[in-house]
């Protein structure tokens, strides 16, 4: 090829980023070529460069697999395999390998002789600069170090191997042993050897790196191709078969598997385990300096071969080196195999000139991937030569073969000789001529392949993996073994054993267990437990809210499982959380658990009191606002009007203003959140209330949906205050329903004494005789009657709110304009009715006739009524309903309704309290909704009965009249009027 292309050679140390250099530079030429010593390092590479240019421009070429298409730009292969074409770039990695007794030969052709027309670039480690400047003098060199450094850490048990840790062995019978027994110890590991296919080491690292597990056993195979998240490596020995001998490992070996500990900018540590002698110090310094003797002599072997007879072919491939740094490897496996063909007599008679040697040469290039005998694969590969002379491979005859290993079942061994014999007729399937429908056999043999790699990859899961649970070796006084399991529903078994059941964070030990078992059980089921505790951590700290929840007694549930309890913090809205972790589990899942439990609350409380919060924290709020503001967040958003009626009444408007935009509302009775009342917000109000008062026994929120409740003695009053009811009598009325009552009651004559409306019963949810004790309980007098029962032919609708629904949501202006009207033609209707139906005297009944037949004279029903009068208990200057003094109203507080309809802050709806109404007995008087005068009897009027002239004066000024006469129409010209108008259209 060409040479008048820049050469440069990148070397330096592993974890340098020299291959993403190289495809960076490949990808800013037209074309190009990269080789690389791995199969799974071709494929990675390829994907890499296919995100970046797409799939149409690059190929992939490998001895078992090949992806070319039509305009192809970027050629991604195996060293072997590399394209002789000519492109813009070429680059080759891990050129160290020149070295390699077994591959080098193969590495130090591509050093001689591949060039790109523009650039070469060489990559891979310090010890092969002398080499390349003998050899290549026209190259520049790049010295690329280490991102992080590599430290020596001594020697480890695999029991306390760190986590993320890498150990390596040489032997597949010392991997698995290795592997066997960190699954006992430490969970399960991930497993890696070069004698996996591609497919089946990709799922296993792709198992490491997602943290599915945290050790991976593995022999050599990671010093090359892996860039894995290895925080330490372990050599178990320092020694391996390297296919003829037993022999040592080199220094550059060692530093080439010990890099890849760290990654990128994270440090490093290597070590030995098991039975390896710890390193000499001078080994231990190159190590971390990445100091090793360069490589003096490069293995090669001559590639300009002769074909025009075996045995030339023979002398040709033995040929002697020409240069001092070059010399001749060991015999390869293709070299030996061609000898032992040669020999055959059936090849001698097939092999008749030049066309067929080379053929037979290709043939014996195919690659003992079973590794059975030398013998048993040159017999193979004479039946192939034979085929190809003929033609074609026999598709049937192929057809058999991988018939014969297409089978998944069998232990790990069983399915790793298959893949091995499966990548034989892989590798077959790729060489172009070699079968008829080369598409149909690639396809087949890599489906084939990828099945077998996928069962491989479970089996060596099932075997060196436990993700439920870790199983460990303990040495007890009897010096056995017990292994511990915990499965799925937390049991903790030791030896098949019931040892205890795992629950949330907290371990319960089985009671009927003996002392001396019971010490031998925990002890084991806790070291089975440290994993488990961690697992478990991690999937509460990542649970949503939605799986956790709290109870009225303060504890913290995660699902079923209790984790801690909620304790008190400074103050009510900000509790603490203590959690039921196990002093096994250690510092940091106890930490993780509070944290997330903690974060729990805080949102919880941030999301049912944000009303509050939002009050608390409102910094426009000043003078007695604020100290109002602060009298409500410390009661948690319910205060009882009776007790702060003089902060009340120093509230002016504005100040009042300001906390009515929070939501606050000022009833007769009760000034509170309305939001706050809901049952989620009640519910945790009681517990942290509770909390803050230090009681042992915190009480339960009522069941949501009920206006009233039994009224307890033993039950304080601050206790239903908080759950959102107000003791009265025998029952406990809701809050915000009390003040739709007193709405009602505040039209009545309370002093004359009224009877309950249908409009108060609904809004109760009781019958006449309850609501009678209602009464008493708000410190009015019922008087129990009875009277003749007025049919009526028509039934009333009584419309309510539904029960156990807060009215958040009253009437709007025009809806009580016609909620009166209808009211008012209703009550009309009804008295002309009664007015219409005649009045039987007793005495005025006539005897009957003594001829006529006698007849029974049903007796007149009657009900029962009351009637109800203000009566509180004696208390200072108390007065009855419907008397203040003078400037108890602060001047200007009514206020026209606003543009929307709605009332504005302190102005009455129908069946709503008003804010900052007086309580019961200290109402201003003529305290009626704004728009609608009424008399102390609740009539509509003027100051005096009558209505009021345009001047503003009274229609009379003769004395008061009590009339039970149909509400006067309004105006048809009034605003409400239109209103009422547009609300019967729609």
């Amino acid at each position: 090829m060409s040479t008048r292309g820049r050469i440069t050679a990148i070397l330096g140390p592993t974890n340098t980023g020299k291959t993403h250099t190289a495809i960076q530079r490949m990808l800013n030429h037209r074309s190009g070529v990269i080789g690389l010593p791995l199969r799974l390092l071709a494929r990675e590479v390829y994907d890499r460069i296919v995100a970046a240019r797409g799939p149409s421009v690059v190929a992939l070429v490998t001895g078992e697999e090949r992806i070319i298409p039509d305009r192809v730009q970027y050629w991604v292969a195996t060293t072997e395999a590399m394209p002789d074409i000519a492109t813009d770039f070429v680059a080759i990695d891990e050129i160290q390998l020149c070295a390699d007794p077994q591959r080098g030969h193969v590495f130090t052709d591509r050093l001689l002789h591949m060039r790109g027309t523009l650039e070469t670039l060489f990559l891979g480690s310090g010890t092969m600069r002398p080499a390349i400047a003998a050899l290549v003098p026209e190259t520049q060199f790049e010295r690329r170090e280490r991102f992080s450094t590599l430290t020596w850490a001594g020697s480890k048990k695999l029991s306390r191997m760190p986590a993320r840790s890498a150990i390596v062995g040489f032997s597949i019978d010392e991997v698995y042993a290795m592997a066997e027994l960190i699954r006992r110890q430490k969970g399960g590991c991930a497993v890696v050897m070069g004698a996996l296919s591609p497919r089946t080491r990709n799922a296993q690292v792709e198992m490491y790196q997602n943290g599915e597990v945290d050790y991976l056993v593995a022999t050599d195979a990671i010093g090359m191709g892996l860039n894995l998240d290895i925080k330490h490596v372990a050599f178990s020995a320092t020694h391996k078969f390297d296919g003829k001998r037993v022999r040592s490992l080199f220094p550059h070996e060692m530093g080439q598997i010990a890099g890849r500990a760290g990654r990128h900018t994270e440090s490093g540590t290597f070590g030995v385990t098991g039975e390896a002698e710890p390193l000499d110090p001078g080994l231990i310094d190159a190590l971390e300096n990445h100091r090793f003797q360069p490589i003096s002599r490069l293995i090669w072997r001559n590639g300009r071969l002769e074909f025009g007879s075996m045995d030339r072919l023979v002398e040709s491939l033995e040929a002697a080196p020409v240069h001092e740094l070059l010399i001749r490897g060991r015999e390869a496996d293709d070299v030996a195999t061609l000898k032992i063909l040669r020999d055959l007599p059936e090849i001698k008679d097939r092999v008749q000139g030049g066309k067929d040697v080379r053929l037979l040469w290709d043939v014996c290039r195919v690659p003992d991937f079973r590794g059975i005998s030398a013998m048993e694969h040159a017999t193979l590969l004479a039946r192939i030569f034979g085929f190809l002379q003929d033609g074609h491979i026999p598709a049937d005859w192929l057809a058999r073969a991988i018939e014969r290993i297409d089978r998944t079942a069998g232990d790990i061994d069983a399915i790793s000789k298959r893949l091995a014999y499966i990548r034989t007729w892989t590798y077959v399937a790729q060489r172009t001529g070699w079968v008829a429908d080369e598409k149909h056999w690639r396809g087949e043999t890599r489906a084939v392949e990828d099945r077998l790699s996928d069962a491989l990859h479970a089996a060596l899961t099932q075997r060196f993996v436990d993700r439920r649970t870790s199983v460990l070796l303990r040495r007890l006084k009897q010096k056995e073994s017990l292994v511990a399991e915990v499965n799925d529903k937390g049991e903790v078994t030791v030896e098949g054993e019931f040892a205890g059941r795992l629950e949330g964070f907290r371990f319960r030990p089985d009671q009927t267990a003996s002392a001396d078992e019971a010490r031998m059980l925990s002890r084991a089921s806790y070291d089975a437990l440290k994993p488990e505790f961690h697992l478990r951590a991690d999937r509460f700290y990542n649970a949503p809210d939605t799986e956790m929840d709290y109870t009225e007694q303060g504890g913290l549930m995660w699902g079923s499982q209790a984790v801690g309890k909620l304790v008190k913090g400074p103050d009510a809205l900000h509790p603490g959380v203590e959690v039921f972790v196990d002093e096994e589990a250690g510092p940091e899942i106890a930490d993780k658990v509070r944290r997330r439990a903690q974060h729990f609350i805080d949102r919880k409380i941030a999301a049912l009191f944000e009303p509050l919060l939002t009050l608390q924290k409102d910094e426009a709020l000043t003078g007695l606002a604020r100290g109002f503001a602060f009298r409500m967040v410390e009661s948690l958003g319910i205060l009882s009007r009776d007790g702060i009626a003089a902060e009340v009444k120093e509230l002016d408007q504005e100040a009042r203003g300001a906390l009515r935009k929070h939501g606050v509302r000022f009833g007769q009775f009760t000034i509170f959140l309305p939001a706050l009342l809901k049952p989620a917000p009640t519910r945790l109000r009681l517990v942290l209330w509770s909390l803050h008062e230090g009681l042992s026994e915190f009480p339960e929120s009522p069941p949501p949906g009920l206006v009233t409740i039994p009224h307890l003695p033993v039950v304080p009053d601050q206790v239903y205050a908080l759950s959102g009811y107000r003791p009265a009598g025998e029952r406990a009325i809701r809050i915000d329903m009390l003040e739709r009552l007193a709405d009602l009651l505040r039209a009545q004559d309370t002093r004359g004494g009224f009877e309950a409306n249908p409009d108060m019963l609904s809004i109760t949810g009781m019958t006449l005789e309850q609501f009678s004790g209602l009464m008493q309980g708000l410190g009015y007098s019922a008087e129990r009657a009875e009277r003749p029962k007025v049919k009526t032919s028509e039934p009333v609708a009584v419309i309510a709110a539904p029960e156990g629904e807060p009215s958040d949501a009253p009437l709007t202006e025009e809806e009580s304009v016609l909620a009166a009207e209808t009211r008012a033609k209703w009550e009309a209707e009804q008295a002309e009715k009664r007015a219409a139906e005649p009045v039987v005297e007793p005495e005025a009944v006539a005897q009957p006739d003594e001829a006529a037949q006698p007849e029974e004279v049903a007796a007149p029903e009657v009900e029962v009524y009351y009637t109800f009068k203000w009566a509180p208990k004696p208390r200072g200057n108390r007065r009855p309903q419907g008397e203040r003094p003078q400037g108890d109203r602060p001047q200007g507080e009514r206020r026209a309704p606003r543009r929307d309809g709605a009332p504005r802050e302190g102005q009455a709806r129908d069946g709503q309290a008003r804010d900052g109404a007086a309580p019961a007995g200290d109402r201003p008087r003529g305290d009626a909704p704004q728009g609608e005068r009424r008399d102390r009897q609740g009539k509509p009027g003027g100051k005096f009965g009558g209505p009021k002239k345009p001047g503003g004066k009274p229609a009379h000024q003769g004395p008061k009249t009590f009339s039970s006469r149909p509400e006067k129409k309004a105006d048809p010209d009034s605003p409400f009027a239109i209103l009422a108008q547009l609300k019967d259209k729609s």
